[in-house]
């Protein structure tokens, strides 16, 4: 695409934003790995170098040696420690500064949009958050920086320090449900807006990936940006092949000057 080309694209996008009433970003991978998050199906990601069967749901309730394995390589991993936000993230997050944004549903795990900025019951986090760890037995969550260091300490596996019963990374394993209360309320946000807007997810994972037909469906604009095609890239108003981080500041950029020079 010529540089006339994005820039035209780029300002569509910022009058949608600046006339729509009720806007939902909805957030996959493809935003994280600008913060250095691997894909986890990407040459490097994890499931490159761990058999996925290792992360079922059924193995980590049934098995001391699978849970042992599980927290050794989460530990070892050390996955999302020390990685910041990107430039996507935070004008994510200024959408919201600015008024604009009604909630962001993510797929994501990693707590970025919360460090960019984002208000914490803004984000639908579909597949949970790699920040906690929480007891099947009593739903109580704990930070997983201190289940860290209890495992770094010597301790295997981990326990509700409150009933003593069994401790997972706060996070959908193979063969478990989706939190039933987030996805009702991520439909309910996608059916009710007037602007949909994909950032770094290629749409391939179901149930999230329903998300902008049910937007589109309802009569909202849908706008994709996305490195790669998706499969709802024939339904969009407006398609976005670029990187996150080059494009969305510049649509909050845009979306500002737009809003400076509206009447009151």
């Amino acid at each position: 695409m010529t540089e006339k080309g994005l820039t035209e694209k780029i300002a569509l996008v910022a009058s949608m934003i600046a006339r729509a009433e009720r806007i939902v970003v909805f957030t996959g991978a493809g935003i994280s790995t600008e913060s250095g998050i691997p894909d986890f199906r990407s040459p490097g990601g994890i499931w490159t170098r761990f058999d996925p069967d290792d992360f079922t749901i059924q193995k980590f309730i049934a098995s001391d040696e699978t849970r042992r394995k599980q927290w050794k390589i989460l530990v070892e991993e050390g996955l999302f420690r020390n990685i910041e936000p990107n430039r996507a993230h935070r004008a994510i997050a200024e959408l919201e500064q600015m008024g604009r944004l009604d909630c962001i549903i993510t797929q994501n795990i990693d707590d970025l949009h919360q460090k960019a900025g984002s208000s914490q019951d803004r984000v639908y986090e579909l597949h949970g958050n790699m920040q906690w760890a929480k007891c099947l037995d009593c739903s109580s969550l704990f930070a997983m920086e201190a289940i860290r260091e209890q495992l770094l300490n010597g301790k295997e596996i981990p326990l509700c320090k409150r009933c003593h019963g069994m401790l997972k990374p706060n996070v959908v394993f193979f063969g478990e449900q989706l939190p039933l209360n987030t996805i009702e309320a991520a439909t309910c946000h996608a059916e009710s807006c007037d602007l949909f807007i994909v950032v770094g997810s290629s749409l391939a994972v179901q149930p999230a990936s329903f998300m902008p037909g049910y937007a589109k469906a309802a009569g909202a604009s849908l706008v994709i940006v996305n490195m790669s095609p998706t499969p709802c890239d024939r339904l969009a108003d407006v398609v976005i092949t670029e990187m996150a981080g080059k494009i969305m500041p510049r649509i909050v950029t845009e979306t500002k000057k737009l809003l400076k020079n509206l009447p009151c």
